[in-house]
């Protein structure tokens, strides 16, 4: 029988066996180290592409968190902000509804001065900086939102303030008779009128509405152009207790009014007049007790009225298309009365309006009829006034469009989304317009000299006017929109705010105008005004239905924080999912690979054992002794 020695191949094998184990240790050990399968994505499997595209999504969760994370600091900011003008909003109106109108030295109640206060507070909350972004300036998040309170209320060497526009507007409403721009004349020994000075002037006390018991006398108006009302005695002097009530529109929208009673008393009670031996006797006793009368309520009511529309001029800059003069067929400045189509000769636009013919507000159009308008339609025969409030209804506007002077104003809470044009260019002309009408934002002043007989107001320009607010409107459809972010794969929020709108800018401007006013502590009028404007203040910050507040304000920011923790829920659960898919394909399990590791090293033990043995084979061994 022939016996082998181990042959070379056998070896070989042998070894080559024992080098896998060692591999496939040195493998797991790693595994076991690193708790990967493996450090390149061949050695991963076969499912590598899937972990690969599962890390990409997992990266852009990562960064969706990191948005929110800073969006939520942002909003947390900000909201703690807007609480802080809430509360300075209810703090002034508390003041002014309940204070003391007893003037200081200053010429101002303690609520005018809790109120410049507070508008030093509310102007610095309002440059509040998130990081390096300014949270109330719109898309001009490098820039403060509002200018500085001193040039705010003072102005600069160049540009005015809003006191001088608050002294302007009072010098142009109240006149240089102090009545208001009224005129009270005696046509005839028996009559008293009441007119306007100027037809379609902006100042002023506007006439209203009359009425009267006054036995024997012959009321006419409010008429005519300007507008005028008389009151005519006649032959038959009025009843003790016969009275005569006078209604006055003021420049802020609100309403004042005086009432006279006829007094056979000596001397006559205040609010009376003396009924004289005559009527022409009495009518001029009338014609002074109107003066008295209408010169307490320019001087009251009218100067509160018209600082609150001074305000509204300088502040109120969120969006006006203004047009240029125009003219109707009589000829005479248009006035909202103004038909919008009529005969050469009337009170109406020439060129005129046809049947057929469009006007377009921010894509919708406005259709004109024969008769019969319905929806956004209107009748060729309607005023210049119905159409400005067609268009108000389309824009959505906190401030009605106005027409004074012959020039109209179109407002919009968002000047970026106006946008006015029509059908018919000349009958558009024929309202001060060209082609297409768009907002601009310059504020408000009077216009002409002397103040006192100006019938116009102008354009403020950047030169001659501080510009309150100095961040930026942007191009967007809402403030919301000014600032956008992508918080999941299908959905973005909205989160900017701006301090031009509209809950913030009246806030603001009710505290600045509050704040302006003052008045001789030696004028006999000066509490009354500073209670006719406490009552307006009041109202002013006051919410009222259809307009915005700073809770509106917050609750679209509480949205957009809702829908990011809606993001956040889903996002949370994919994570898991794509981790999972990672984990299975990328991960091994320790315990797994602990008990794998223990089994390769028995094996390749036993595989040293074997080889040693081998290795150590000898034909002597086999061979018998001696």
């Amino acid at each position: 029988m022939a016996i082998n020695s181990l042959s070379y191949a056998g070896s070989l094998i042998l070894n080559q066996s024992v080098q896998a184990l060692k591999n496939q240790m040195t493998v797991l050990q790693s595994q076991l180290t690193t708790g990967n399968k493996s450090t390149t994505y061949a050695g991963m499997g076969v499912n590598e592409g899937f972990a690969i595209a599962a890390r990409s999504q997992l990266s852009g969760i990562s960064a969706f968190t990191d948005t929110m994370s800073i969006i939520n600091t942002n909003i947390g900011v900000a909201n703690t902000v807007l609480q802080a003008m809430n509360d300075i909003g209810k703090t002034i109106q508390n003041s002014a509804n309940s204070s003391s109108q007893t003037l200081n030295t200053a010429g101002q109640s303690i609520a005018q001065q809790t109120a410049t206060s507070q508008l030093s507070s509310m102007l610095g909350i309002l440059n509040t900086q998130a990081g390096d972004r300014f949270l109330f300036s719109g898309t001009a998040v490098t820039t403060p939102s509002v200018a500085s309170m001193d040039d705010i209320m003072n102005g600069t060497t160049t540009q005015a303030g809003l006191k001088q526009v608050i002294a302007e507007r009072n010098q142009a409403d109240i006149g240089t008779t102090g009545l208001g721009r009224l005129v009270i004349t005696s046509p005839t020994p028996t009559s008293v009128k009441v007119a306007e000075d100027v037809a379609g002037s902006p100042f002023g006390l506007k006439l209203s509405s009359i009425s009267s018991s006054l036995t024997g006398a012959t009321v006419t108006g409010p008429s005519g152009s300007p507008s005028g009302i008389s009151i005519d005695l006649g032959a038959t002097n009025p009843n003790n207790g016969d009275k005569v009530s006078f209604t006055f529109n003021l420049p802020d929208g609100t309403q004042g009014s005086i009432a006279l009673t006829a007094s056979s008393a000596t001397p006559p009670p205040a609010g009376s007049f003396a009924i004289g031996v005559s009527t022409t006797a009495t009518a001029a006793n009338l014609n002074a007790a109107l003066n008295t009368a209408i010169g307490t309520l320019a001087n009251t009511s009218l100067v509160a009225a018209s600082a609150m529309q001074a305000g509204n001029d300088f502040f109120n800059t969120t969006g006006t298309a203004t047009g240029s003069v125009a003219n109707n067929q009589i000829p005479a400045p248009i006035t909202g009365a103004t038909l919008l189509s009529g005969a050469v000769g009337t009170d109406s636009l020439g060129p005129s309006f046809a049947a057929g013919n469009t006007i377009t507000v921010n894509g919708t159009p406005i259709t004109f009829v024969a008769s019969g308008a319905t929806g956004n339609q209107l009748n060729i025969t309607d005023s210049v006034q119905t159409l400005l409030t067609k268009i108000d209804s389309i824009t959505g506007t906190s401030t009605p469009s106005t027409v004074s002077g012959g020039v109209i104003a179109l407002h919009t809470d968002n000047a970026a989304s106006l946008s006015v044009s029509s059908s018919n260019t000349a009958a558009f002309a024929a309202l001060g317009f060209s082609a297409t009408a768009t907002a601009t934002v310059p504020p408000l002043r009077v216009g002409g000299s002397p103040l006192g007989s100006a019938t116009s107001l102008v354009s403020g320009t950047p030169a001659n006017t501080v510009t309150w607010y100095t961040g930026n409107p942007g191009p967007t459809a809402t403030a919301r929109a000014s600032a956008t972010a992508r918080v999941d794969a299908s959905v973005k929020v909205e989160y900017g705010i701006q301090a031009d709108e509209p809950a913030i800018r009246s806030q603001l401007q009710a505290l600045a105008v509050f704040s302006a006013v003052t008045t001789s502590t030696t004028n006999p009028n000066g509490a009354a005004q500073v209670s006719a404007l406490s009552q307006r203040i009041t109202q002013a910050l006051t919410a009222q239905p259809g307009k915005q507040t700073i809770q509106d304000i917050q609750t679209d920011l509480a949205t957009a924080q809702a829908t990011m923790s809606d993001a956040t829920a889903r996002q949370k659960q994919a994570k898991a999912m794509l981790q999972s898919v990672v984990d299975q394909t990328e991960t091994i399990s320790p315990d797994q690979v602990a008990s794998q590791l223990l089994a390769l090293q028995t094996s390749l033990q036993a595989s040293y054992q074997t080889t040693s043995m081998l290795s150590q084979m000898s034909l002597v061994k086999y061979l018998p002794v001696g």
